[in-house]
């Protein structure tokens, strides 16, 4: 069938034959009637546009002998569909023996040309029944039964001829595009607009915008009441889903050559809306094509649209375009009976013979115009190429056909009704004035489930079509989708992508945005006085991510975890702690273990050399205090590395103040001793006391209990625990022991340093003391390294964070420790191990003497 059409219409296009067809058109063409009728007992009016005339002269068409027949008329053979649809309905009716029974349909038709003047003279005309085109109000010169009269395409047309049928309440039914104004009862108040309701459009048209990411589109709308609302509808649906609009055009009532600027931008989006009926997008079709628009994609409403391509070159600009086209049901016996129509079939009809001379070579006799000779034997319109005429049947052919079965069983009612009053006789027709059948005519349902009550709001559903070209002059439709309004929410909107068609300069599904998409790991950001879709792209900020495209805020990660280095995906952080794996942690652990392996080979000296003068000069005793309490200073640090849990965090900070606490007031006892010791020289009683009890060494339990009980206080009100640390180390969350009370920890700090303080006090005051072994110095020394480690540690903790704090705090216990450990014992190992000539009372009553 396709090949068929396709062949059929390349030997249209044989220029000797258009040739042939331009320059020797036959006379029958000039004689040119206005309408022709179809008899029957009750008339139906049809006023369709058909064909135009033109007042001035236009030149001869090269191609197009079936658009342009000569200088003055303008013929659209598309819509000779309506009067076959009209035609095959009363045919239908008047052979149903149960649907007005001995009565029988029949049309008066009457050509619009779309001039008021034109328009109101046919209507009168129709309802006067004169022969001589002169209308005579108030008369019906045949005497005949009318019924209802079939208005469209335009709203225009419609509006016209309701104005004069409102004086008689004469019923309309309009089959064009459903307009809201002819629904005005107190100006039509018997107009009936047959056509379903565009209720759902707009959100079909935007959710087609949605489903392919198209955020800056263009809008082309008729200059009238209609394309203002839908203008409206547009802006609110669109601004809803954010999606933006790059122009609206306006179709001017008229097109002059000063029009120039509506073409001005149009190459800012990819994709322009068209929302129109055939009347007011004639002219803009047409300048399409002549322009050849290639690159844009085309989304039109209903099928109108498609029926002003009838240009074999205005299929290119239209290649891809997509179509939302009312869903109804298709009727087959309508394509069988087009397959039947011939001008022998129907003798009165002005347009067949036409048809067939243009198209199947075949020449008018010299006596009839309507008789034709030589025609092709296989001749019939469903072989004609669908941009010519398509035997489908379309929107508004349903519409009619729908229409003239409500006004036949509006008909029927009337007629049972009266045969319930008063019975007629036989033979006798049917008697009734147009304005009764109002009352039926409301509530009549046809089929498509559709009713011609104005009140009632249909959800529409609708197909979407794609229009292929390829081959060149193929124009053939394809449902690419749907679009049911009535559908659960997301799945309102199917498409079969893979079967779509774009325009020839895409290679893949069209971009149609103003500005290029934030990529995952970007947010979009607004340029002032732009619209919403006009945007640029900034990168996340720190540990946020943006895993879909034009986001308009970043997400923050989770505490546990951190965004990549994309900043499109958050990744969970890993745990970490000082432990002994790391080399950091294994560096302080191995020198704690060191030093305090260290401290235990000096106390191993000085038990060895125990009886040594310079142990007995030092006070042995608190010495072996100082060493053993020093051996746990430096193993305090190993509760700091290793994964943390409550009792190591307890221990970390109880241990290191009781075994400072216990070194400082030991140090404190040896420098009070060698001051009393000084004063035996001049003994008094209270110092001879304090020599003889050992009281010195009582400050050692004193001390260390004062800072037991600060550490319970501290244990009791805000103890360490378990805290985490997410934010120093990227990628890891650092677990680490939180102090708890900070004022606890700080009084610890300055207890240690008050004794620190006094243990130095007392080491100057005796640093000029006249004995051999005399350690004050070396006190404080050590009392001075002291002061400078923690002085510098308090800054230097509170500018650390995670590991690094804790690596801070243990490096600092273990200098500390190391300095009284060097300070103190260092200069007696020395003595002790490499000059045991000074280790004896010989040396020491030389110093003496001296």
């Amino acid at each position: 069938m396709m090949f068929s059409c396709i062949f059929i219409f390349c030997l249209l296009q044989i220029p000797k034959f258009i040739s042939a067809i331009m320059f020797n058109i036959s006379r029958c063409y000039y004689i040119i009637s206005e309408e022709f009728h179809h008899e029957g007992d009750v008339v139906i009016g049809a006023f369709f546009p058909l064909h135009t005339f033109y007042t001035e002269k236009k030149m001869p068409h090269s191609t197009l002998p079936y658009q342009y027949l000569d200088n003055y008329i303008q013929y659209n053979f598309k819509n000779y569909q309506y009067i076959l649809a009209l035609l095959f309905a009363i045919e239908e009716i008047n052979g149903n023996p149960n649907l007005l029974p001995n009565i029988s349909l029949g049309f008066d038709f009457y050509n619009v040309r779309f001039t008021e003047k034109d328009t109101l003279m046919n209507a009168g005309i129709w309802l006067t029944a004169h022969v001589e085109r002169k209308v005579l109000p108030n008369y019906n010169c045949k005497k005949r039964n009318f019924t209802a009269a079939f208005t469209g395409t335009s709203w225009i047309t419609s509006a016209q001829i309701g104005t004069l049928l409102h004086l008689f309440k004469f019923p309309q039914i309009t089959f064009g595009p459903y307009d809201p104004l002819l629904s005005d009862r107190s100006q039509y108040s018997s107009l009936y607009q047959i056509a379903p309701k565009d209720t759902s459009l707009t959100l079909a048209i935007v959710s087609l915008m949605v489903h392919f990411r198209w955020s800056w589109v263009g809008l082309i709308l008729p200059d009238d009441h209609k394309g203002n609302k839908v203008l409206s509808d547009f802006k609110q649906e669109m601004e809803r889903r954010r999606i933006c609009i790059a122009f609206v055009k306006m179709i001017p009532a008229t097109w002059t050559s000063y029009f120039t600027k509506f073409w001005q931008n149009m190459e800012e989006t990819n994709v322009i809306i068209i929302y129109g009926d055939i009347d007011s997008l004639e002219g803009l079709v047409r300048n399409i094509g002549q322009r050849l628009l290639t690159w844009n994609v085309w989304v039109m409403n209903v099928e109108y649209n498609i029926k002003l391509i009838t240009d074999y070159f205005l299929l290119d600009s239209f290649h891809g375009s997509l179509i939302f086209k009312h869903n109804f049901r298709e009727n087959f016996e309508f394509t069988k009976f087009i397959q039947t129509v011939n001008p022998s079939k129907y003798p009165k009809d002005i347009y067949l013979p036409k048809l067939w001379y243009l198209f199947f070579k075949c020449s008018f006799a010299d006596v009839n115009c309507h008789v034709l000779d030589n025609c092709q034997s296989n001749a019939s319109l469903d072989i004609l190429p669908s941009h010519i005429f398509d035997v489908a049947m379309s929107e508004e052919s349903t519409s009619i056909y729908n229409g003239v079965y409500a006004v036949a069983h509006s008909l029927h009612e009337m007629r049972l009704q009266q045969l319930q009053r008063q019975p007629f006789e036989n033979g006798e027709g049917m008697e009734f004035i147009p304005w009764q059948l109002n009352t039926f005519l409301k509530n009549i349902e046809v089929r498509e489930n559709r009713s011609i009550d104005w009140k009632l709001a249909i959800d529409a559903e609708y197909e979407i079509l794609n229009l292929w070209n390829l081959p060149k002059g193929l124009g053939l439709k394809v449902k690419v989708g749907s679009y049911s309004a009535s559908a659960p929410q997301g799945q309102q909107l199917s498409l079969s992508e893979q079967i779509i068609q774009w325009p020839e300069i895409f290679s893949e599904i069209p971009k149609s945005v103003c500005s290029e998409s934030c990529v995952p790991g970007f947010r979009k950001v607004t340029l002032e006085g732009k619209a919403i879709c006009c945007y640029k792209c900034t990168p996340c900020a720190d540990n946020e991510i943006s895993n879909e495209t034009d986001v308009d805020q970043c997400v923050k990660c989770p505490e546990s975890h951190y965004a990549n280095t994309e900043k499109s995906m958050c990744y969970q952080k890993s745990v970490s702690f000082l432990a002994y794996e790391d080399p950091l942690g294994m560096a302080l652990a191995s020198i704690a273990l060191c030093l305090s392996a260290l401290t235990a080979f000096v106390i191993g000296i000085f038990v060895k050399y125990r009886d040594t003068p310079i142990v007995k000069a030092n006070n042995r005793a608190l010495s072996y205090i100082l060493l053993i309490t020093l051996t746990f200073c430096f193993l305090c640090p190993l509760n700091f590395i290793g994964q943390p849990n409550i009792a190591a965090c307890i221990l970390q900070q109880t241990t290191f103040a009781v075994a400072f606490t216990m070194a400082l007031a030991t140090v404190l006892a040896k420098a009070i001793t060698v001051v009393l010791a000084f004063k035996v020289s001049f003994p008094g009683r209270m110092v001879r006391w304090l020599m003889i009890s050992k009281g010195p060494n009582y400050i050692i339990p004193i001390c260390t209990l004062i800072q037991l009980l600060i550490c319970g206080i501290w244990m009791a009100t805000s103890p360490p625990f378990i805290d985490q640390d997410a934010h120093t180390e990227h990628g890891h969350i650092i677990i680490l022991c939180n102090k708890g009370s900070a004022v606890a920890f700080h009084s610890v700090l300055g207890y240690l340093c008050l004794l620190a303080l006094g243990s130095y006090t007392m080491a100057f005051l005796s640093r000029n003391l006249p004995d051999t072994f005399n350690e004050s110095k070396f006190v404080s020394f050590s009392m001075l390294v002291f002061f400078c480690v923690w002085v510098t540690f308090l800054p230097v903790y509170h500018s650390t964070k995670g590991k690094i704090m804790v690596a801070m705090e243990v490096f600092s216990i273990l200098v500390s420790s190391t300095a009284l450990l060097a300070f103190i014992f260092g200069p007696k190992c020395y003595i002790i191990l490499l000059r045991p000539d000074k280790n004896s009372f010989n040396h020491i009553k030389k110093k003496t003497s001296h």
